[in-house]
C-alpha cells in the first residue's frame, strides 16, 4: 500500500494556491499534476539533470546523471546527443565511468562540449532549434530535451542571444499548455508564471513555440518567509527547468505589500491619496535578494514585483482599476520609475456571467462595479480600453510590458481568456497592441493616422499622414526599434 499525504506549507511558499487568485478547490494542500510509483530493476539511473551553457568558444552540456544501485558497480555510462528536427548538425557520443562500493544512490558529473552549437530564439527572431542528450546505463536510459539561449537584462532591455527584444508578456495563473497557444493568439512573446510553478508540459510547448519563461517562486502577498527555504527553492527551481531553453528570468517575492487592497478614483484627492499610501508604503528587500542570489547567474533575477512607492525590481502597476485612470501610466513611471512593469490590467465579466461571478477568486468585484456600469459588453470595453492605452504607452517608451493576466480562474477575473477558454473583447486588443511591428511618430504636432502597407518584397512600407500632410517612410526592414527617417524633420520608431 502506497499513501500520499499533502499538507498546506507552513514556510509561506503556497504561492497563488495559497491565495484568493484561485478558487478554493485549487488550493493547497492538494495532488493536480501526478503521484506515481514505478519499478526498476538496478542498477538504474534515476535522474538526469542538463543545464546548458552559451560560451565564446561554443557550448556546453553540465550533467549530472543520478545511478541507483543494489551494490558496488564498475560501469561506463554512454551519453549521446542528436540534433532534433531538420536542424543540420553532427550528433556526438561520449562515456563517463561511474564507481560504487556500497548499494544506493551517487552522482556522475560529465561536461559535453559543443561546437559551433544552433541557438534557439524566441519566436520572432529566428528558429527554435533544440538537442537531445540521452544517458544509457545497463539497459536502462533516460533522456533530456534541451537547447542553447543566452538571455541578459541591462539598462532596462532584456537581450536574447545578445539581440534585443521588446517583451510584451502576459502573466499565467493557470498551467494548461493550451495557454501557450492563447499567449501566441495575442503575440506575446514572454509569459510570467504568476507566484506558481509551471508543470513540464507547458515549459515544453514554450520550448516549442517560441515563447519565453519568467519562473517566479511560489511567494505572494505580505508577510515574512524563511530565506533558507527560499534559497532550497530557488537552487532546486533551476536545476529542475534548467534544460529548457524558454527560461528566461526568475522573480522572488510578488506584491509584498497590498497598499492598494481599497481602490481609489482618478479625482485630485484620491490623486494625493495614492501619493500617500505610495508613501507609506515599506518593505526590507534584503531577504528576498538572499534568496536571489541563489539563483544562478545566467539568467536575470527580478527579486521583488511590488506596487508604487516601494522601489521594486519590476513594477505591478494598476491605473484604471486599483486608481486612477489608465491614462495615468505616463506620470505614474515618471513618479515611481521601474525598469519593468510586470503587472498591470483590469477585470471583466465573461459572456456567460451569473450572480456567482462577484465571489469570484481573483476578482474584485467592488473595484469592477467602481469602473463599469453595465453588462459584461461594458466590462470587457472597460477592459479592453486600459489594455490598450497602458500597453501602447509601454511599448512606445520601450518599456517591458507584462499583462494581468492570460486567462481566469473562476467565473471572472482580470484574464482577458474567460476560465472555459473562451476570448473576452480585450483578447483582440492585446492582439493588435502586442502586434510585432508597429510604427509611431515621435512627438506629432497634428492629430495622425497610421497606416501600413506590404510591397512585393515582403518589407512593411510605413506611412504617415495628418490632415493635411502625407509622410512616406518607405520600405523598413523588421527590426526591434530601429529607426527610419523622410528627411531630416520626421521620424518615425519601429
Amino acid at each position: 500500500e502506497l499513501v500520499v499525504t499533502c499538507r498546506a506549507p507552513a514556510d509561506r511558499f503556497g504561492g497563488i494556491h495559497d491565495s484568493e487568485l484561485v478558487p478554493e478547490e485549487l488550493r493547497v494542500p492538494g495532488i493536480w499534476w501526478d503521484a506515481a510509483l514505478e519499478t526498476c530493476t538496478l542498477p538504474t539511473i534515476d535522474s538526469l539533470t542538463v543545464t546548458p551553457e552559451v560560451t565564446e568558444e561554443g557550448a556546453r552540456l553540465h550533467v549530472e546523471t543520478t545511478v541507483l544501485t543494489d551494490g558496488p558497480i564498475d560501469e561506463r555510462i554512454t551519453y549521446s546527443l542528436r540534433p532534433e528536427g531538420d536542424l543540420n548538425a553532427r550528433g556526438m557520443m561520449e562515456r563517463a565511468s561511474v564507481e560504487t562500493d556500497a548499494a544506493g544512490k551517487t552522482t556522475v558529473e560529465h561536461t559535453v562540449e559543443i561546437r559551433d552549437p544552433a541557438l534557439w530564439w524566441p519566436r520572432e527572431l529566428g528558429r527554435q532549434h533544440h538537442y537531445t542528450l540521452t544517458a544509457k546505463l545497463d539497459g536502462t536510459e533516460h533522456s533530456q530535451k534541451t537547447g542553447f539561449c543566452e538571455v541578459g537584462f541591462e539598462d532596462g532591455q532584456f537581450r536574447v542571444n545578445g539581440e534585443p527584444l521588446n517583451v510584451r508578456g502576459v502573466n499565467l495563473l493557470t498551467d494548461s499548455p493550451d495557454d501557450v497557444d492563447r499567449a501566441v493568439e495575442v503575440n506575446a512573446n514572454l509569459l510570467r508564471a504568476h507566484a506558481h510553478v509551471l508543470p513540464e508540459s507547458v515549459y515544453e510547448r514554450c520550448d516549442e513555440e517560441g515563447l519565453l519563461v519568467w519562473q517566479d517562486l511560489p511567494l505572494t502577498g505580505p508577510g515574512r518567509f524563511d530565506v533558507d527555504r527560499g534559497a532550497t527553492l530557488a537552487r532546486g527551481l533551476s536545476r529542475q527547468y534548467g534544460a529548457h531553453p524558454s527560461l528566461a528570468a526568475y522573480g522572488v517575492h510578488d506584491d509584498p505589500v497590498d497598499a492598494f487592497e481599497s481602490g481609489l478614483g482618478g479625482g485630485f484627492l484620491d490623486g494625493l491619496r495614492l501619493r500617500w499610501r505610495a508613501w507609506r508604503s515599506d518593505y526590507d528587500a534584503v531577504p528576498a535578494e538572499e534568496v536571489a542570489d541563489a539563483f544562478p547567474d545566467d539568467r536575470p533575477v527580478f527579486p521583488v514585483v511590488g506596487g508604487p512607492g516601494l522601489d521594486a525590481d519590476a513594477g505591478s502597476y494598476y491605473p484604471g482599476w486599483d486608481y486612477g485612470e489608465a491614462t495615468d501610466i505616463g506620470t505614474l513611471l515618471e513618479r515611481y520609475p521601474t525598469d519593468v512593469v510586470a503587472e498591470y490590467g483590469a477585470g471583466a465579466l465573461p459572456a456567460d456571467a451569473d450572480g456567482a461571478a462577484a465571489d469570484a477568486a481573483g476578482f474584485d468585484a467592488a473595484k469592477h462595479d467602481s469602473r463599469v456600469a453595465g453588462d459584461h459588453e461594458d466590462s470587457q470595453a472597460y477592459q479592453a480600453a486600459v489594455l490598450r492605452t497602458i500597453s501602447e504607452r509601454l511599448r512606445a517608451d520601450r518599456v517591458p510590458a507584462v499583462a494581468f493576466s492570460l486567462r481566469d480562474t473562476d467565473s471572472a477575473g482580470m484574464g482577458i481568456f474567460a476560465h472555459d477558454g473562451t476570448p473576452k473583447a480585450s483578447t483582440e486588443t492585446l492582439a493588435r497592441s502586442f502586434a510585432p511591428l508597429q510604427a509611431f511618430l515621435a512627438d506629432p504636432r497634428k492629430p495622425v493616422r497610421y497606416l501600413r502597407r506590404y510591397s512585393a518584397t515582403g518589407h512593411p512600407r510605413f506611412s504617415a499622414r495628418t490632415r493635411d500632410q502625407k509622410f512616406d517612410y518607405g520600405h523598413v526592414r523588421s527590426r526591434p526599434w530601429g529607426y527610419v527617417s523622410h528627411g531630416s524633420e520626421k521620424h518615425g520608431r519601429i
